[in-house]
């Protein structure tokens, strides 16, 4: 439990198909439960490839529902990924956190690292639900379980990749303790091509 939230992996519904599984016919319908106008691209996620990217360990998507009523509030998608991030972009101190788990390229000045990816965040607007949590809630619950990894396998590199929107920027920075490292391009289909920022944090 996590800031009166409960995160709930969808393993749970998947994993072994013994009697003790609720099942993957009760995870969709529950995910069909889920809505945000706001960002169709994490309604799309959750709803048509959250499952599958799971059972092909590509990333594990957990649930969090509210403690006051067992509403489903959010969600948020977790992977590990390597990362390219540039000496120069940081403090001393955060660069020696950072070569305690990368690799120099001193041609490049780059650190090449693996890092717990936040590759979803996102509020179920169904019903007023998103009302029953914070953003910083959502996130601190994604930040917790990683840390729970982090206990059992290592590793010490948050990060994800967000909107360039000043409102959601200083979300992650201001309030939450990322650093910016690197913009990434993305194009979908007919779409103008827009730039993402990445951000991380040393844990």
């Amino acid at each position: 439990m996590f800031n009166d939230v409960t995160v709930f992996n969808i393993r749970e519904y998947l994993s072994g198909g013994d009697s003790t599984d609720l099942g993957e016919e009760e995870l969709r319908k529950l995910l069909s439960e889920f809505s945000c106008e706001k960002n169709p691209d994490v309604e799309r996620f959750l709803k048509q490839q959250s499952i599958e990217f799971t059972k092909k360990q590509q990333s594990v998507t957990y649930l969090v529902f509210s403690n006051e009523d067992t509403a489903l509030v959010g969600y948020f998608t977790l992977a590990i990924k390597p990362i390219t991030v540039k000496a120069g972009s940081f403090s001393n101190t955060m660069r020696r956190k950072i070569a305690r788990v990368g690799e120099l390229d001193e041609v490049n000045g780059t650190y090449m690292l693996s890092a717990y990816l936040i590759a979803q965040l996102g509020k179920n607007f169904k019903d007023g639900a998103n009302k029953k949590v914070t953003g910083e809630q959502l996130l601190q619950a994604a930040v917790d379980t990683i840390k729970e990894l982090q206990y059992m396998a290592g590793g010490m590199v948050i990060f994800l990749e967000a909107e360039n929107e000043e409102k959601l920027l200083k979300f992650y920075e201001e309030k939450n303790g990322f650093k910016r490292f690197d913009t990434k391009e993305i194009k979908r289909g007919t779409e103008d091509a827009h730039t993402l920022v990445q951000l991380l944090k040393v844990m």
